[in-house]
């Protein structure tokens, strides 16, 4: 071994630049082979002593002995060594001696590596010094150079002060502004002067160190071309801290225009604001100012809409003459969505109406105010001097997405290469239940044909998981832990380590003998049915394994064809084959009864087979049709939460693992507190009990509840499927869809949506009992109405409106009996915006009658929201056009 590799190995780094700087470049060449296999040697266990003691001379030996730029740049960055890597001094110290060419070139590889190979600022920008090449502007070294002289306070002075020195400052700087989502580090630190870098950057402006058109420019072109928050709101504030002349921003009324049409909220209130001013001095024409309206008046932004209609009749006073080209502008908000806003515009044009001198103008005002609401049209027709026009009646029809078909599971995957892409596939992601159900079927299936041919098929797919090179006690350890499953790759786990002879029989069946541990939690009666299917699924791989599984359900839903079970069970009496009880349970309780007639057949065909199992399942297909339990409601702050009492169906002739099915539910008894925090079991519930979802969707309402109560997030999207699901959609289903129409995230609310539309399309859902557990809820504060009125109005968007009618009035006289009986109460925050909606919802359906304690709260004084809300949904509900 020559001295410089035992200065490596032994981690000498000192030692290592010394013999380096004594060798010739044909003695460095001849050394970096066993560099490479030094590398090769580390890589095997780079955590351990040798690997932390040798990496950082290793990296400094291996960057001076090879000649290639690239090769140089590639090693210098490599992953494999970026926690080990020596300062960059060193680094410059033995790369220094080579041409300024070749520097160059190491220098802009280094500087194109990505951002995450944490290439060293100091070291890009020694190799700048020392070869006096252009300085690089890609994203790794403008970051660099910001966290830099960001991160340079410890040297004294401000940021301000160190740009000013920096020779590159204004190539650099005008490379900030074309970096990607920089934003974020621009923002730190947090403040204003001369130390952020909003601050330090308007300074040198102010001062000539940068170019004042150019960052301005820079400035602008970054908002227009959109990008993350942080990037638009770090470059507004640089905007506003540059504080433009009136000259610099009537030079670029076309940027402003474009922000204002498609910017952000914030930016386009920017834009708007500088504008506004403009035209209220006289220096915007009335041209760009009616191009303006048309761009901010087309957005949903109520602010913004406002503001525009008030800056419009600022100008209208001052200028009579602009009538004929501002009006028509102004008319884009009749057709706003909020009713409030059509007011807004609506008495903006009666009160200009009479200067309007062009009847092409006039023209566009009268078919603008087709947009209107009923109640506004008369007095537009009465401001334009036109006749008012009776809508001709139009029958309504509602429009509900149709109702979603069961999905046929495709038989099991025919060949053992397929099962593994399928088997590796769901380990990857998130698998349905009948991906996972069609896996473990042909994991069972292929195991009883050609175990040989399945193992090596497996190879590729079990080689990667932990426990397959693990020790035998700690695989064990984990079939023996007592807790339970929170993922569906655990099912796959227990069982694929199974079939690699990785989980002991004397584990599996201590495990089937045991149980699984009850934590009190509300869903352990559903995890543990679940977990004993697939250990018992398991035990018997090992002992006596079976053809096929029963319980495979034949529809996505999780339901079985009581014939194709018949089929099923007939095929085992003929191979010999002894039926899993934890298996056949789950068959039983995917059987599909709800058609009587399907299921009285079946049962004629179980009967004749002869065997216990046949026997069984005939009477559990002529049994009465499943009674639900005795509920009943109880409240925990804010919550409202059922209890479900005892089915004692589900305790009678099942194993013992799936009697906590039929035992009561206690909305106070159960701990709050369990390990199933992943959602993506909460489907695999579902399919035990699929044609008895109000059982599950009682044991589900905490966590549902949590969506509006405590914020939560990713519950909701059990709803679709609980809607889709099949049995009673009873109290508890229902409490669940109206807390995630009130939940905190917009996914959420979107996912109660359209349980709410299936429930709808499928003839299940109840109005009259949603729309009153919606007003208790928000009565109590569970349910915001705010929330809950931007996910009414997304399922009336979608053609529902009637659905949602029948909703809201439930909900409404709930929230209105508040205010009627005390007329000093505050309404709920959000409560006009309900009303909004209903209104709409009535208008579009032609609802009629009277909606109780609305008549007080339109006879309320005032214009707020609640009340004219509440005054247009009386005149609809009336029938009245007049306002």
């Amino acid at each position: 071994m020559s001295s410089l590799m035992a200065a490596v190995r032994a981690g000498r780094t000192a030692e290592t630049v010394s013999l380096l700087d004594g060798l010739t470049d044909t003695e460095r060449r001849a050394c970096f082979p066993e560099l490479k296999e030094l590398r090769k040697e580390l890589r095997t266990a780079p955590w351990n002593a040798m690997s932390r003691r040798a990496l950082p001379a290793l990296h400094v030996a291996g960057a001076a002995c090879q000649t290639g730029a690239a090769g140089v740049a590639s090693w210098v960055a490599a992953a494999d060594m970026r926690w080990s890597r020596v300062s960059p001094a060193l680094l410059l110290h033995v790369l220094g001696d080579r041409d300024t060419d070749w520097l160059a070139d190491v220098t802009h590889r280094l500087a194109q590596r990505p951002v995450s190979a944490s290439v060293p600022y100091e070291l890009m920008a020694g190799l700048v010094r020392l070869s006096g090449c252009p300085v690089p502007t890609t994203e790794a070294y403008v970051r660099g150079w910001v966290g830099h002289h960001g991160g340079s306070w410890q040297r004294g002075g401000t940021l301000c002060d160190r740009l000013r020195s920096d020779p590159h400052l204004r190539l650099l700087a005008a490379a900030l502004f074309e970096t990607a989502d920089i934003g974020g580090t621009l923002e730190w630190p947090n403040q204003e002067g001369p130390d952020s870098w909003t601050g330090a950057l308007a300074q040198l402006t102010a001062v000539g160190a940068l170019d004042r058109s150019a960052t301005v420019d820079a400035c602008v072109a970054r908002l227009l071309r959109g990008g993350p928050t942080t990037d638009q709101r770090v470059f507004l504030r640089l905007l506003k801290t540059l504080a433009l002349t009136r000259d610099e921003e009537h030079e670029r009324i076309a940027d402003w225009l474009a922000l204002a049409s498609d910017g952000t909220s914030t930016i386009a209130s920017h834009a708007q604001s500088v504008l506004g001013a403009l035209a209220l001095d006289g220096e915007l024409t009335p041209r760009h100012l009616a191009d303006l309206s048309d761009a901010v008046l087309f957005r949903t932004e109520r602010k913004l809409v406002r503001t525009q209609l008030v800056l419009l009749g600022k100008v209208l006073t001052r200028d009579r003459t602009t009538a004929d080209e501002l009006l028509p502008s102004a008319a884009q908000a009749f057709g706003h969505s909020d009713s409030d806003v059509q007011e807004r515009a609506l008495k903006l044009v009666e009160r200009h109406a009479d200067r309007l001198s062009s009847a092409e103008a006039r023209a566009v005002l009268v078919a603008a105010a087709e947009q209107l609401i009923p109640g506004l049209r008369v007095r537009a027709a009465r401001a334009l001097g036109v006749s008012p026009t009776a809508p001709e009646p139009v029958a309504y029809e509602e429009v509900l997405p149709p109702a979603p078909e069961p999905t046929r599971l495709p038989p099991a995957p025919e060949t053992v290469e397929e099962l593994a892409e399928e088997v590796g596939a769901a380990l990857a992601t998130e698998p349905t239940v009948a991906d996972l159900e069609r896996v473990l079927d042909g994991l069972v299936r292929h195991w009883y044909g050609d175990r040989e041919s399945l193992l090596e098929a497996l190879e590729p797919v079990t080689s990667r998981r932990w426990w397959d090179d693990a020790e035998a006690h700690w695989t064990d350890r984990f079939g023996s832990a007592p807790r339970g499953l929170s993922h569906p790759s655990e099912m796959l786990d227990i069982v694929l380590a199974t079939l690699r002879g990785k989980l002991s029989t004397a584990t599996l069946h201590s495990r089937i003998q045991r149980g699984t541990k009850d934590h009190g939690c509300v869903h352990s009666a559903l995890s543990r049915a679940l977990e004993s299917r697939v250990w018992n699924l398991a035990h018997r791989i090992r002992t006596d394994p079976m053809p096929f599984l029963l319980s495979t359900p034949t529809w996505g839903t999780g339901l079985l064809d009581p014939a194709e079970l018949v089929q099923r069970l007939d095929t085992y009496q003929r191979l010999g084959a002894r039926v899993s009880d934890a298996d056949f349970a789950q068959a039983l309780l995917r059987v599909r009864r709800g058609d009587r007639e399907e299921a009285a057949s079946a049962a004629r065909g179980a009967a004749a087979l002869g065997s216990s199992e046949g026997t069984r399942l005939a009477r559990w297909l002529v049994c009465e049709a499943p009674v639900s339990p005795v509920s009943r409601r109880r409240t925990s702050g804010s919550r409202v939460l059922i209890e479900l009492g005892e089915v004692m169906e589900l305790q009678a002739g099942l194993p013992a693992e799936f009697h906590p099915l039929g035992r009561p539910v206690s909305a106070f008894g159960e701990s709050r507190y369990c390990h199933h925090w992943s959602s993506a079991v909460r489907p695999y519930w579902l399919a035990v009990l699929p044609e008895r979802r109000e059982l599950v969707a009682a044991r589900l309402l905490r966590d549902l509840s949590a969506l509006a109560v405590d914020d939560t997030r990713g519950a909701a999207a059990i709803l679709p499927l609980l809607a889709e699901a099949d049995g009673e959609a009873g109290e508890a289903v229902h409490l669940g869809v109206a807390y995630g129409l009130g939940a905190r995230y917009p996914e959420d609310r979107l996912a109660a949506v359209d349980a709410l539309l299936v429930l709808a399309a499928r003839g299940q859902l109840d109005g009259a009992r949603l729309g009153a557990d919606l007003g208790q809820l928000i009565r109590r504060g569970a349910v915001k109405p705010q929330r809950l009125a931007e996910s009414v109005r997304n399922a009336a968007a979608t053609g529902a409106t009637s659905c949602v009618w029948g909703i809201l009035r439930n909900t409404l006289p709930v929230l209105l009996a508040d205010l009627a009986t005390a007329a000093s109460a505050t309404p709920p925050r959000g409560l006009g915006d309900l009303l909004a909606v209903a209104a709409e919802c009535a208008e579009r359906s032609g609802a009629r009658g009277e909606l109780p304690h609305l008549a007080q709260t339109a006879d309320r004084r005032g214009a707020s929201r609640l009340v004219t809300q509440a005054r247009r949904l009386r005149s609809s509900l009336a029938g009245e056009l007049a306002a």
